[in-house]
């Protein structure tokens, strides 16, 4: 039954030629970060070390960010479809459907993240933190899809509120400029937390305000809350 809905899903995000590109994004990023970067470095002549946290964190955050929107949008198709609504007449009800399609966006999104970072090779990080780190941020794509459905009933208002919560993602990287408590102020943006994460790995432990073991734990926790508040809202504000 898994398995015909996520060839299910797969066929529709394949016939919808925005989300099919969406798809390559990752590529690109993992491109960009490999080749394309390292050769603006060199033509312009600056270090692309002391950029490294902020080249990766862009490059990841952006990655659940896309897959929450593609996810976002085919759960707005099946809204228009009435699936959602004909979904709970059948013995797998529409809390299972949906934590399938959720689980399945988390992970799509934690092997890109992973990919994006290991194919990247900058800022040499040890494979053990690539993957905890791209869980930590892969967690962001669930919440993007369900914000997007929380606050949209089509996908004009989708795509409106996708760009509008795109502009979060600026606040995690304005935090890499501070290392004191100031950086606090941006932790409620969800990026921060795997953001400050990178940067915290990349930099050295203690050249942050916290260390990796705190940025992570309270980042995944907060993750975590945000995801369970956002789905109890797009449950009440969808009516199902």
């Amino acid at each position: 039954m898994y398995a015909h809905f996520l060839t299910s899903e797969f066929k529709k995000w394949l016939r919808d030629p925005i989300m099919r590109f969406m798809l390559m994004y990752p590529v690109i990023f993992g491109i960009i970060g490999r080749f394309i970067l390292p050769w603006a470095a060199e033509s312009a002549g600056f270090q692309l070390e002391h950029y490294a946290d902020m080249i990766i964190v862009i490059l990841t955050l952006m990655t659940p960010h896309v897959f929450g929107a593609i996810t976002g949008f085919s759960i707005l198709d099946d809204r228009d479809d009435s699936i959602l609504s004909s979904i709970q007449v059948t013995p797998m009800g529409i809390h299972r459907f949906l934590s399938f399609r959720l689980i399945m966006v988390l992970t799509l999104s934690l092997l890109a993240c992973v990919y994006v970072i290991w194919f990247s090779d900058i800022g040499d990080m040890p494979p053990g933190k690539i993957f905890s780190i791209s869980f930590l941020a892969s967690l962001g794509a669930p919440l993007s899809g369900l914000l997007i459905n929380a606050l949209a009933k089509n996908k004009i208002e989708g795509f409106a509120v996708m760009k509008g919560t795109g502009i979060i993602l600026i606040f995690p990287i304005l935090a890499l400029f501070f290392i004191d408590r100031t950086e606090l102020l941006f932790s409620p943006a969800p990026g921060f937390w795997p953001a400050k994460a990178i940067s915290s790995v990349i930099r050295g432990e203690g050249t942050l305000y916290l260390d990796y073991q705190q940025y992570y734990f309270i980042g995944l926790f907060y993750a975590f809350a945000l995801n369970a508040l956002m789905y109890r809202l797009f449950m009440q504000k969808t009516q199902v």
